[in-house]
């Protein structure tokens, strides 16, 4: 999920939180892909709900700065 996609979810009213809870499961999606070959089994990082929370709110809040 890109930025821009964060901010017009936001703008159409869901919450950070579960907007926060998409992005986890998304990105750890493609994860699981990326791993599923065997070159790359090590590769990545599954995110936890806390990772996946802060990055939604530093895209709002370097929307809401860059607005003002």
């Amino acid at each position: 999920m890109t930025d821009n996609e964060i901010l017009i979810k936001w703008q159409q009213g869901l919450s950070k939180d579960k907007l926060s809870k998409i992005y986890k499961r998304e990105y750890n999606m493609q994860v699981k892909i990326i791993r599923s070959s065997v070159r790359h089994r090590h590769d990545g990082k599954m995110i936890t709900n806390y990772e996946a929370l802060r990055k939604v709110e530093q895209v709002i809040y370097k929307y809401l700065r860059e607005r003002r």
